[in-house]
């Protein structure tokens, strides 16, 4: 690569940090999952029942780095980027011109991954092993150095450790080099080094979900149960096209060109690839973001084939359009499509958030903010009143935090100030309970649909017990969620926290 398209990448890669800080609005919290994520550098494991280790490991770092938000959010930004340098290496693979390369890096930049690379979620690195997998497996067929299928290997294990929906790009990968001459890789002795060298690199994971009786697949299971049995499967499909619309003509001609052009047969599982993992999303009724890492890898084949195909004398007016189409759609949906608008003025505007579909929540119906945006407020309004009611207790040290779900605890252990540490019976936090202590009080943080319940169930247990304040953001999906205080227990909370633990088993 020469110095000039060095330098070019180089551009692009810092207007990539410069976007992913400039979209989020200073008034937003961390997202309702980032908090787990970063609790997990408290607890080190192979295994957790929401994710593989890998995210749990990048927490640590960032622990180290001092857990702020610019480091929480430096990461995916930087798997962003580094998916970016991946589709600008595979241009040039192809043997791209500079023009190919700059149109792949903007219809890469300029998509769905500016939203996707603005939270700390197992998403990003997700994106970029898929791009680095197909990458390598072009570059293997391309020279059939063995080197490369080890390197393969090693990037499919990473994915692997960072969130198994990899698997299913590895299940459409199989029949589509079946189908086609590059049937030969499955003759050659290297790819069972490197599968071996894959499994050996995740066998630590594999063994903690064998001793754990496989909680991935109760996670699954749940997940199916309460999210993803909203998802209609013609939703998924139809949502495919909003991830990446400035580049639709440029993927077509990746598809166009796999199938049909004499230099890119070589490559031609990819055709198959890609509609067998759309097939087996599509199954499975898998949110739509799932698939987001297929594409970049297709993008740069059709900049490379795009540009190759277009003639000289219409050249002047379609490379121009190609380039400019990804940026007009972002300029369109910059004010709708990333959290850098307010709530108020998401209530005033929520027609072009509808038209969108974002408004639609998981729960199957449509509210007035996003999802996401609302998983993004009032955790730091939790945690300062948890903080102030935690001082109102006579004997904290002895006092047990306990929260509805995972985002509760998080943003608890997160913001607060004092030496505590909230827990749920919800995903891994069943896991971390610390019983060595005697707990005396209790904290209990609940949503407001059972506020009543609450405190008519636990009262009776404890010597005193008063509501102590709630969550007041009306924009918050934990609006109205509850803070109770029971003091003196009448009983042995730890033996039943115990017990109902067990029954997590």
């Amino acid at each position: 690569m020469n110095t000039k398209d060095t330098s070019i990448l180089i551009a692009f890669v810092l207007l990539k940090f410069c976007l992913q800080y400039l979209l989020l609005d200073a008034g937003y919290d961390l997202q309702r999952d980032e908090y787990l994520h970063l609790d997990q550098a408290n607890h080190l494991a192979w295994g957790y029942a929401s994710v593989p280790p890998v995210t749990s490991w990048i927490s640590w770092v960032i622990k180290l780095l001092g857990n702020g938000v610019f480091w929480v959010k430096l990461f995916p930004a930087l798997f962003g980027a580094l998916t970016l340098v991946v589709v600008w290496k595979t241009c040039a693979l192809l043997g791209g011109s500079r023009y190919a390369k700059v149109l792949g890096a903007t219809c890469v930049l300029f998509s769905s991954l500016l939203r996707l690379n603005t939270l700390y979620q197992p998403n990003s690195l997700d994106v970029l092993c898929w791009t680095a997998t197909l990458y390598l497996l072009m570059r293997y067929l391309k020279t059939e150095r063995p080197k490369v299928l080890y390197y393969t290997a090693v990037v499919v294990a990473i994915g692997i450790l960072n969130k198994y929906n990899i698997a299913f790009l590895l299940l459409a990968i199989i029949p589509a080099l079946l189908f086609t001459p590059q049937r030969k890789i499955f003759r050659k002795k290297e790819l069972y080094i490197a599968v071996a060298i894959g499994l050996l690199l995740i066998s630590p994971n594999l063994w903690w979900q064998v001793t754990n009786h496989f909680p991935v697949l109760r996670h699954m299971e749940e997940l199916a149960r309460t999210q993803l049995v909203n998802v209609a499967r013609a939703d998924f499909l139809k949502n495919q096209l909003f991830f990446f619309t400035g580049a639709l003509f440029v993927i077509l001609a990746a598809l166009y060109g796999l199938f049909f052009a004499t230099a890119l047969r070589p490559y031609r599982f990819l055709f198959w690839t890609f509609f067998g993992v759309l097939a087996l999303f599509t199954y499975f009724k898998a949110k739509d973001y799932y698939a987001i890492g297929l594409y970049p890898i297709y993008i740069a084949i059709g900049a490379v084939y795009s540009s190759n195909i277009v003639q000289h004398k219409v050249a002047l007016v379609i490379k121009p359009l190609l380039l400019a189409l990804p940026v007009l759609v972002f300029a369109l949906t910059y004010e709708v499509a990333y959290p850098n608008q307010t709530p108020e003025y998401i209530i005033t505007h929520q027609e072009k958030y509808r038209a969108l579909g974002l408004l639609h929540w998981e729960d199957g119906k449509d509210h007035d903010i996003p999802q996401d945006y609302a998983d993004m407020l009032g955790w730091r309004e939790l945690a300062e009143k948890v903080d102030a009611a935690y001082r109102t207790i006579e004997v904290p040290e002895q006092t047990l935090i306990l929260c509805d779900n995972y985002g509760q605890a998080g943003a608890i252990n997160y913001y607060t100030k004092e030496p505590l540490k909230a827990v749920s019976f919800n995903a891994d936090y069943i896991h971390w309970f610390e019983l060595s202590n005697p707990y005396t009080n209790l904290i209990r943080v609940k949503n407001r649909d059972e506020r009543h319940e609450e405190f008519e169930k636990t009262r009776p247990f404890f010597e005193s017990g008063k509501v102590y304040d709630s969550i007041t953001n009306v924009y918050a999906r934990e609006y109205g969620t509850v803070i109770f205080v029971f003091e003196n227990a009448k009983i042995d909370v730890n033996a039943r926290i115990q017990e109902e633990l067990q029954s997590y088993e």
